[in-house]
């Protein structure tokens, strides 16, 4: 736990009775903001690179601006951080998208907790032990004697196909049900006509295995290296640094990353529970502040900051990996094969492409794989997901909050969506498999896809 901010706090106590005596003067010409209603915060957070904006906030002195008394806490899980936010344990926490929306809707825990703050875009990939990769790369397209990316799971079918004849198990491993690395492995190997199976919990089966070729099970991140190192999973979908800790330990081979899958995809956000959120708007817009600051700083000049991040980050109390594996992807880069590394400039996104705007189109494609895959048993009208959405989904206070900075000279109008902005990307094609999502039209983007559930289908 971080208490260096606490510290703060009763260092600026020590001078209060001064500097009321000098500001009194001015005290009839300054509107004052409105204070916070809770000062003290606890965030919890899961030893990602992702988690960076948090870690920024506080180092940087974010926090402190905001008036806000910050304490940052490492969770085992993300059921347990969920849960703690859901409790009151923790004010807010770096949260994996979907689980605003999965605890909303009651898939697993049913609580409202809403988020005004993306943290990211991509920062995932998946990775296949050495074994696989030996037999995925004679159907892995080369040029110049290096794979040709990105690399289709048209690529890994062949291997199941392999695993399934000798009636073995395929089995791979993700970091929660409501993840977007769920949602990416399944759309991977969905591309690749590997059905990932699915969930039926009207038949009270959640583990989203129903007709799969492949098994995917939840796995802690920090944990997924020596998990297939061990032989349990024959691969996972991850954050960093867990992909490239596998190159380096020489034990697995990174063949797409989520960029290839979804280019420019939202990741994690800034969740809290409803009732916090409602009786702490101050508190909760001044935390937005402090974040946007953070993913400013983390991609400005050209990612000229990332080389400090990567250090902050590889302390104990963040992600408390080694540095150069934090660096391979931080930095720019990314790692497949061993040697085999390439320029991903937007591997790591925090502010550009306005990553830090909590899109409603951004909810509604989470949605959209929900029903998908089966966590969501029955059909739904397009009303439906613009609604969740919008209940989940707080723009408003994203939009005060860089108001806000704008007004303090902390950042430009031109640095954010317009006030205008009605919460919807442009329809994008760039996925793997070339399909069109367009948020406005979630059934007819359901219907798309030729293994999923269709938008009326029952299992």
């Amino acid at each position: 736990m971080k208490i260096r901010s606490r510290r703060f706090k009763h260092a600026l106590a020590s001078l209060s009775c001064a500097a009321t005596l000098l500001l009194a003067p001015l005290a009839s010409s300054i509107a004052l903001a409105a204070d916070p209603e809770k000062e003290e915060l606890k965030l919890g957070f899961i030893k990602l690179t992702d988690m960076a904006p948090l870690a920024i906030a506080y180092e940087k002195g974010f926090f402190e601006d905001e008036g806000l008394y910050v304490s940052l806490e490492a969770q085992a899980n993300w059921k347990v951080l969920l849960d703690r936010v859901i409790t009151g344990e923790l004010d807010g926490a770096h949260m994996l998208a979907g689980q605003p929306l999965g605890a909303t809707i009651g898939f697993g825990t049913k609580a409202d907790v809403v988020t005004a703050f993306s943290m990211d875009l991509n920062g995932n990939a998946i990775t296949v032990s050495n074994a696989v990769w030996a037999e995925m790369k004679k159907h892995v397209p080369m040029a110049n004697g290096k794979p040709v990316h990105p690399i289709k799971a048209d690529a890994l079918k062949p291997v199941i196909d392999q695993y399934k004849a000798k009636g073995k198990p395929f089995n791979l491993g993700m970091v929660f049900p409501v993840s977007t690395h769920n949602y990416e492995l399944r759309y991977w190997l969905a591309a690749g006509g590997i059905n990932p199976g699915y969930y039926a919990p009207a038949k009270g089966d959640i583990t989203g295995t129903l007709s799969a070729d492949a098994l995917l099970s939840v796995t802690p991140p920090p944990q997924m290296p020596a998990t297939m190192e061990a032989g349990t999973i024959h691969g996972y979908s991850v954050g960093e640094p867990w992909n490239q800790a596998a190159v380096f330990k020489g034990i697995g081979v990174p063949v797409v990353t989520d960029y290839e899958i979804w280019k420019n995809n939202p990741e994690k956000v800034l969740g809290v529970s409803k009732a916090w959120a409602e009786a702490n708007p101050e508190t909760h817009k001044r935390l937005v502040k402090a974040l946007i600051r953070a993913a400013m700083w983390l991609d400005e000049n050209d990612n000229a900051n990332r080389a400090e991040a990567v250090e902050i980050l590889a302390r104990p109390e963040y992600v408390g990996a080694d540095a150069k594996v934090i660096a391979n992807s931080m930095t720019g880069t990314f790692e497949y094969e061993k040697g085999d590394k390439r320029a991903v400039p937007d591997f790591n996104v925090f502010f550009r492409h306005n990553a830090t705007y909590p899109y409603y189109s951004d909810a509604i494609w989470y949605l959209t794989q929900m029903r998908r895959w089966g966590q969501i048993g029955e059909a739904k009208p397009d009303s439906w997901y613009f609604e969740t959405a919008k209940k989940v989904y707080l723009p408003e206070i994203y939009q005060s909050a860089a108001s806000e900075l704008v007004a303090e000279g902390k950042a430009k109008a031109a640095d954010f969506p317009a006030a205008t902005e009605e919460g919807f990307r442009a329809p994008s094609s760039d996925f793997i498999d070339g399909l069109t999502y367009d948020g406005r039209q979630p059934n007819a983007y359901i219907e798309q896809f030729s293994i999923g559930l269709k938008a009326d289908s029952k299992l």
